[in-house]
């Protein structure tokens, strides 16, 4: 009588590789990998990974409530610079001194925490939706949302999600869900 070993069973299920930030699938040539996830209520910060290399994270110490915004070289995929910005408690000029010098060709990853909105004012409403955003216009208290915007776009970010803070939808008591994203972008040639 012959035992099967491991080697000749094909029972176990193969593990799914995983990809750069945990992608399903490698992204195409001249892209980036990304993932990034909201926070969740008031307890649990966001994420936001490039390339395998998280910017930003609880664990990092880097993150904190209202917009947690990395701006990354759309050519190279390095990071420049990650801030929290407080859209509850903080001053909106903090924000907009962020993000209105911002060159071309510069990605912006945000992240909400909390809430992202009762702060925002007109300017920087209006920055973010030159920066690709089809929602910022309408963000409000606690919404949850999640986008990746560029300098000098031309369209609308196809990287962009939005649930609204409702009581009668809200997963958790007070706040909408959580949301996750993730994509392959294209990097930026350095002839445009």
């Amino acid at each position: 009588m012959r035992l099967a070993g491991p080697e000749s069973s094909v029972t176990a299920e193969p593990r799914a590789r995983k990809y750069k930030c945990g992608l399903p699938q490698p992204c195409p040539e001249e892209h980036l990998a990304f993932r990034m996830v909201s926070g969740a209520a008031n307890v649990i910060g966001p994420k936001i990974c490039l390339e395998d290399k998280m910017l930003m994270s609880s664990v990092k110490d880097n993150v904190g409530r209202g917009l947690n915004i990395a701006l990354v070289n759309g050519v190279s995929g390095e990071l420049i610079e990650a801030r929290a910005f407080d859209m509850w408690a903080g001053d909106v000029n903090d924000l907009l001194k962020f993000i209105r010098p911002l060159h071309e060709g510069t990605l912006v990853f945000v992240a909400s925490y909390d809430d992202p909105a009762t702060k925002m004012n007109e300017e920087t409403r209006k920055l973010f939706s030159e920066l690709g955003s089809r929602t910022a216009k309408e963000l409000a208290f606690r919404d949850s949302w999640v986008f990746v915007g560029a300098k000098g776009v031309q369209n609308k970010s196809p990287f962009e999600q939005h649930v609204k803070n409702s009581k009668h939808t809200n997963k958790y008591e007070g706040w909408p869900e959580a949301l996750e994203m993730e994509g392959c972008i294209p990097r930026r040639s350095t002839a445009s």
